[in-house]
């Protein structure tokens, strides 16, 4: 089994700045770790695969494909592969947990046990 704590994995990341860290891959999905800090804006660029951004702390706008909306924790957000999207009018600290298909990078050994 592989069990985490989505805040262990935050703390992970760099201090103080914009981050990002995968922290688990299969050969049909990766999951990373998002922070945006605020004032930034957060340049994704369209991927090869699917993303679902799920919210986990702090508020700002998403756009997706030229539509945009406020999120906040809670709030999940689907992205198709290859459109257009972007983070911005971030007034909170933005950490987003990302789900990607096909995987962002290559899978890991199984765990032990």
């Amino acid at each position: 089994m592989d069990a985490f704590e989505v805040d262990e994995e935050f703390a992970k990341l760099g201090p103080g700045r914009d981050d990002f860290a995968h922290f688990f891959a299969t050969d049909r999905l990766t999951l990373t770790v998002l922070r945006s800090l605020a004032g930034t804006v957060a340049d994704q660029t369209p991927h090869a695969a699917e993303e679902v951004y799920y919210i986990v702390r702090g508020t700002a706008q998403v756009s997706v494909a030229g539509q945009t909306r406020p999120v906040g924790p809670g709030s999940i957000v689907h992205v198709a592969a290859r459109v257009e999207h972007h983070f911005h009018d971030i007034l909170e600290d933005l950490e987003v947990l990302v789900f990607w298909a096909p995987p962002r990078r290559s899978p890991r050994p199984p765990a032990a046990g």
